[in-house]
């Protein structure tokens, strides 16, 4: 029987999961599994779920199914409960367990970010967006200390999945700034001393060009591809510091990865992995190839 996993989603054809698991199970020495990407929307994830056999050894859980598979599952870890968002799945004594590593991965990704600059880790924050990334990103900054209320903006906060519940599950305090109030959202931009961004590719490009980053504020834009985000050219025109949203993917990776397997694969090898990937994908689209 050969051993699997798989990330879930839809659209999934171009995850990138897949690649640094298999460095991962590599480096780690496990053969003859196979990790596989499965198109799986809201509507198709309960046949899914319950087609699952003892050859799974997990899953990685992507949009549209984080909050949509929960009611689905046996047993959820009391932080993806909080957060309201699950993106790993485990069989455990013939039981499905869901858990949360966007927290870990995001709270790695700018710890990793400060050691690298030079400075302290922040002490205050600004979240865009109000969905599953951004709830973890307000646990994230629970796991970083932050203990002051947290701005949120949005151009709605109501919901499923809604960052609101989540600050009442997680017992922190948020405060509310809408989208459409651009002077607003510049204002608490100014203030923070980390701004994690959560929305899709381009929604922040409006906002970039109000924006005044200090010297050493720092960025965590979970956008990835593509890598040079219109925030990201401000913060860096500013001497902003960078924390990559390819380190938060592969901080949560080896965390899940640690979940599956049981054991800890080193993230410079799957960094290196996604790197590698990263290129070859830029080099096929005839677009730029970053070091």
């Amino acid at each position: 029987m050969t051993m699997w996993a798989a990330v879930i989603g839809s659209p999934i054809a171009h995850s990138l999961s897949p690649v640094i698991h298999r460095a991962a199970w590599e480096q780690l020495g496990i053969d003859g599994w196979e990790y596989r990407r499965a198109e799986v929307t809201e509507e198709s994830l309960p046949t899914f779920i319950g087609q699952l056999d003892e050859s799974f050894r997990g899953l990685s859980v992507t949009m549209p199914c984080k909050q949509a598979i929960m009611p689905l599952l046996d047993a959820i870890d009391p932080l993806a409960s909080a957060v309201g968002a699950v993106n790993t799945v485990v069989p455990s004594a013939g039981m499905l367990a869901g858990f949360n590593t966007d927290v870990t991965g995001i709270a790695s990704a700018i710890r990793r970010a400060c050691s690298r600059s030079g400075v302290p880790v922040p002490s205050s924050a600004l979240v865009l967006g109000a969905r599953a990334t951004a709830s973890s990103a307000l646990a994230a900054l629970g796991e970083l200390g932050i203990t002051t209320t947290t701005t949120v903006a949005a151009r709605r906060f109501g919901g499923p999945g809604s960052v609101i519940s989540a600050a009442s599950r997680l017992g922190v305090s948020v405060e509310q700034v809408m989208w459409s109030d651009v002077s607003a959202v510049a204002s608490a931009a100014a203030r923070a001393d980390v701004l994690i961004s959560t929305l899709p590719a381009g929604v922040a490009d409006a906002i970039a060009s109000r924006l005044a980053p200090r010297e050493g504020q720092i960025l965590l834009d979970v956008i990835y591809s593509p890598r040079d985000t219109a925030l990201r050219t401000t913060f860096e025109k500013a001497g902003g510091v960078v924390a990559e949203g390819t380190d938060m993917l592969v901080y949560q990776g080896a965390a899940q990865v640690q979940l599956m397997t049981g054991r800890s694969p080193d993230p410079a090898v799957m960094r290196h992995a996604l790197e590698a990937e990263l290129e070859r994908r830029a080099r096929e689209a005839g677009g730029t190839v970053h070091p």
